[in-house]
């Protein structure tokens, strides 16, 4: 028989299978000799108390064996022949929609602007150490997406939108561990999703469909009020009745080239803010009560929102053991966001803490139409270009000199790879951002005592947290409101907020595009 158990143990029980044996066989009063096996099938932590514990629920099989769920490497039929479907960009939403493409027996064409995953490492390279960005691959573009050096983050905080499960074991699938079906925030690392991208290429190119890396989009063939293709920066075309954009949050061009073709696109508002850097001990002394962690517990987290004159101030990414890194996508601007490995074991902990924005707070930018939000953006990102002396050092300030008006006068090393450059970042953000941050640090502290402290680092700015632009679509159909057969889609056309999401969104863009529905 199987038991179902839900279960408060330390950490000295949750991480021994002897131990948590024990526990469960004396608990329960069954010999252990008849506990055949101990499945854990979810796993958080509680460090709400001072002693922190494990809430786990486990499957106990009693006199019964257990068969472990195998998730082999999906084998597609070829469909090289098939009706091809165009998928602009292969981040999390293009890749999982070419995924669902196969499911459905027709043939995905990825048009890709940036490199795969291991020629972007090079220009990864090229930005860290000599301030160089290239626009079409950097951390935001080439196979992968944003997400492949974003830290690997896979829950969202909406439970209705799609099936995560399904996106879950697919990565399981292309190698990632098993772990992420378990825990209550699951986690890949950036060091490992390269691998598990490459393995998903693999894949699709095995069925028989396409993948065009360093392909730029420059235009959209019509028909009236149809799509029939589309146009890359080389010249060459591909003919196709339906078209998944997922071109992601910076894709900027093709808003633009949206815009031009009569496309109909509004703003969308967004959060903008900073990248804090505490130490990650500092971090785990304040969640987890104790001067040094207990190695048996991962780096602690932290998840904080205030409500500052009536607007959220929040945290946004939060990647322990981590690391920040420079994500501009073109010259003449500075962006930072960040990313952990799958171990999270480097000294520092990071998180973007960001400001709600109105469409009110775009006025200053109002001639610019549609574009107001994003020029808004922009024009963020490249003062602080300006400020650090036109190279991709981070603008920065330690945070009670920050709400003190005091440039500080030393900033401690940093996990920013470019580098820092001591400013008064009063000058470089909008009034509304710094006097929200001020007011915010200053509150985080009664949630988290000893958070606000000149030991936190802020680095300037965090301005990709979402698109500053959303592509209008049918609720029914999800295509385009104007044009048949173009599915707007993921984080850039404004409907999803990450690798989960994003990847939902793709599949059941795949799915409407295909059969006309998708389940909701």
């Amino acid at each position: 028989m199987k038991l179902e158990l839900n279960v408060r143990v330390t950490p000295e029980i949750a991480s021994n299978p002897d131990h948590l044996l024990q526990f469960v066989s004396k608990q329960n009063k069954i010999p252990k000799s008849d506990i055949k096996h101990i499945e854990c099938t979810s796993r958080s932590i509680d460090a709400r108390q001072k002693n922190v514990v494990f809430q786990l629920r486990l499957d106990v099989y009693i006199n019964e064996d257990f068969i472990p769920l195998e998730y082999p490497t999906p084998h597609f039929p070829n469909v090289s022949l098939e009706e091809p479907v165009i998928i602009i960009g292969a981040g999390p939403a293009g890749l999982f929609a070419a995924l669902r493409v196969l499911e459905l027996g027709k043939k995905p064409i990825i048009l890709e602007r940036g490199k795969n995953v291991k020629e972007r490492v090079e220009d990864l390279r090229g930005i860290n150490v000599h301030h160089i960005v290239n626009e079409d691959s950097n951390y935001c573009f080439g196979e992968g997406g944003a997400g492949t050096y974003s830290d690997g983050k896979l829950y969202t905080r909406s439970k209705k939108r799609g099936n995560i499960r399904k996106v879950l074991e697919y990565l399981v699938t292309f190698g990632a561990t098993k772990q992420i079906l378990v825990d209550a925030h699951p986690h890949i690392g950036t060091n490992k999703l390269p691998r598990i991208i490459q393995n998903i290429r693999e894949c699709i190119l095995a069925a028989g469909g396409e993948i065009h890396f360093k392909t730029r989009i420059t235009d959209l063939i019509l028909s009236g009020s149809f799509i029939t293709g589309v146009k890359s920066n080389s010249g060459e075309k591909w003919m196709a009745k339906n078209v998944i954009i997922a071109t992601g949050h910076s894709g900027r061009e093709m808003f633009q080239l949206l815009y031009e073709k009569g496309i109909q696109i509004q703003t969308k508002p967004l959060a903008i803010g900073v990248r804090v850097e505490h130490p990650q001990s500092l971090i785990d002394s304040i969640q987890y009560h104790c001067d040094v962690k207990n190695p048996l517990l991962p780096a602690s987290e932290y998840s904080l929102v205030k409500q500052i004159n009536g607007r959220g101030v929040y945290s946004f990414c939060m990647c322990p053991g981590g690391v920040i890194a420079p994500c501009a996508t073109k010259p003449g601007e500075v962006v930072t966001n960040g990313w952990s490995s799958a171990e999270r074991s480097r000294p520092t902990a990071n998180s973007g803490i960001v400001v709600e924005l109105r469409f009110d707070d775009f006025k200053p930018f109002e001639s610019y139409g549609v574009f107001s939000a994003l020029q808004y953006q922009a024009s963020i990102e490249q003062r602080a270009f300006v400020m650090n002396g036109g190279t991709q050092k981070a603008p920065a300030q330690r945070m009670v000199d920050f709400t003190q008006n005091k440039i500080s006068s030393d900033l401690p090393k940093t996990s920013y790879t470019p580098g820092l450059v001591s400013v008064s970042l009063s000058e470089l953000l909008p009034p509304l951002i710094a006097d929200s941050l001020k007011k915010g640090f200053q509150e985080f502290e009664s949630s988290m005592k000893g958070y606000f402290t000149n030991e936190a680092i802020i680095h300037a700015p965090e301005t990709r947290t979402s698109s500053p632009i959303q592509v209008p679509r049918n609720p029914d159909t999800l295509e385009h409101i104007q044009i048949k057969g173009l599915f707007p889609c993921g984080e850039g056309a404004g409907y999803a907020g990450g690798i989960v999401s994003a990847a939902i969104d793709g599949m059941k863009c795949a799915e409407a595009a295909i059969t006309g529905s998708f389940t909701k």
